[in-house]
């Protein structure tokens, strides 16, 4: 072997071989020079290098391996992470090259054959960087996931953001190397770019508006994936399932899928419900007429109900007031907020409290109204006027 590899050496010191033939030229002309040129050789030759290959590639996979195996009882992840990005690439490069450097000895165009070299170089780059960023975005979303503040966690949104950001600038830098690679002139490529840019930029000023919509919502961040928003300048409430680059989709609350183009954002009012600190309680309650004595009594009762409550955020507003004499109740309000946001939890403790009101108001002797009128009638149908009582006068 290293007798190969020195007149692979000398050859290509000497210039022997063509000009554009590359190394892959000098190594078969090396080679041929040992064993001899066609027949049996050169399948043998052939044999030789895919099967070199084949072991080469599984003596990678039981060494990192084990070297997996090693690294999973570490604390960081990273490491984790690097090792399985490169597996696969390895192994691409490895039968890349060992079958190109067989198919130099079947006669094929080594210039062709460099060329499939190099794609396969900047393509196994590509491909390791793609799946690092893949593993590092899933490793920031689940060590987000075990901090117990909330507050403190990572936005899945803004990760998976800069997750394609990051995947988009490997992709487009992978694809203007290959092109150097295979001759083609990048620099023609980027002026022409330049120009047709703008020309582009007018005819696709919807996607272009829609894909800067969905940067904004990354950026601004007024909402994330799994949040509940409304607008209240149109017809739009649901929780979040997906934000895109060019549009965001929707669940209504009758589970039919809402899907918006992100410019809309920029000229609508987003109302994002998730995020409130408290839910409040308001409501106006009728008692009768005949109980306006009792009235005061019933409102410091709910009122110390209501602050004893371990469900009832005392640190917040609480009210509890006698409001107006309506017409046919007199109306005393409850303003409060609850410490949990859950909308189902927030009913079972209104539910609660509005059960206990009605019990205090019971416990007092007093009840609640309901809409009543009183009708003052002069004479019903078929009844005789009663006769004037005769007027009082002297007697006669």
């Amino acid at each position: 072997m290293t007798s190969l590899l020195s007149q692979a050496a000398q050859a290509s010191a000497q210039g022997t071989g063509p000009a554009e033939a590359g190394i892959l030229d000098v190594i078969r002309d090396a080679v041929v020079g040992l064993t001899g040129d066609g027949g049996w050789t050169t399948w043998a030759l052939v044999f030789v290098l895919v099967f070199a290959a084949l072991l080469l590639d599984f003596a990678q996979r039981k060494i990192l391996g084990r070297v997996k195996k090693r690294l999973e009882r570490t604390k960081t992840p990273w490491d984790d992470a690097i090792l399985d990005s490169l597996t696969a690439p390895i192994s691409l490069l490895i039968w890349v090259l060992g079958i190109t450097l067989a198919a130099t000895f079947l006669d094929l165009e080594t210039r062709f054959m460099y060329n499939v070299i190099s794609l396969t170089l900047v393509a196994a780059m590509a491909w390791f960087l793609l799946r690092l960023i893949k593993n590092g975005q899933a490793n920031l979303l689940e060590a987000s996931r075990q901090v117990e503040d909330e507050r403190d966690r990572l936005d899945p949104s803004t990760v998976e953001a800069i997750g394609k950001l990051l995947r988009l600038a490997v992709g487009i830098t992978a694809i203007l190397i290959g092109l150097q690679q295979i001759g083609v002139n990048i620099s023609a490529i980027l002026a022409f770019g330049g120009i047709g840019g703008i020309a582009i930029g007018f005819a696709a000023k919807d996607l272009l508006a829609n894909f800067f919509g969905g940067l904004m919502i990354y950026m601004d961040r007024p909402f994330k994936v799994g949040d509940w928003i409304r607008s209240p300048d149109r017809n739009i409430e649901g929780t979040v399932e997906s934000i895109g680059w060019r549009l965001t989709r929707i669940r209504t609350f009758d589970k039919r899928p809402l899907y918006l183009p992100n410019s809309i954002f920029a000229t609508i009012a987003v109302e994002n419900p998730q995020r409130m600190l408290n839910r409040r309680i308001y409501e106006t309650i009728g008692l009768r007429y005949d109980d306006i004595g009792k009235m005061d009594d019933i409102t410091r009762d709910v009122k110390a109900m209501l602050q004893g409550h371990p469900e009832i955020d005392t640190n917040q507003t609480l009210m509890v007031n006698f409001n107006s004499f309506g017409p046919s109740s007199i109306d005393f309000f409850v303003y409060t907020l609850t410490k949990t946001t859950n909308w189902q939890r927030f009913h079972e403790i209104k539910h609660e409290i509005l059960l206990k009101i009605s019990g205090i108001i019971a416990q007092h002797g007093a009840e609640m109204a309901f809409p009543t009128s009183t009708l003052h009638v002069a004479s019903l149908p078929g009844q005789t006027q009663p006769a004037p009582a005769p007027a009082d006068g002297p007697d006669r």
